[in-house]
């Protein structure tokens, strides 16, 4: 178990998201798990970058995008209501058999 608590949640709940982002791996989708919902969703890149309204977040969520697909990885978010939270993470697209 490492110190970030939802670098932990994402990582558990990784097959189901790689499972997920294979459905629609055409697209090249960001990855989101609401906590609170216990519910994964894809979203076409454009479109989700455009819900940040920091400049700043939308530039390094293109730089992360641009490094992920280079890499061979899924951008993946956490979402925690309660905590008011939004936290990425790039994990490997075969970082688990799903």
């Amino acid at each position: 178990m490492s110190e970030d608590k939802y670098y932990d949640i994402a990582h558990k709940q990784l097959k189901n998201i790689l499972r997920l982002y294979r459905m629609n791996e055409h697209e090249n989708p960001i990855m989101l798990y609401d906590l609170q919902e216990d519910r994964i969703y894809a979203y076409h890149y454009d479109g989700f970058k455009n819900e940040f309204e920091s400049k700043n977040s939308r530039i390094a969520l293109e730089r992360q995008y641009r490094k992920a697909l280079a890499n061979n990885e899924v951008v993946v978010f956490v979402r925690d209501n309660e905590e008011r939270k939004l936290v990425s993470y790039s994990f490997g697209r075969d970082s688990v058999l799903a």
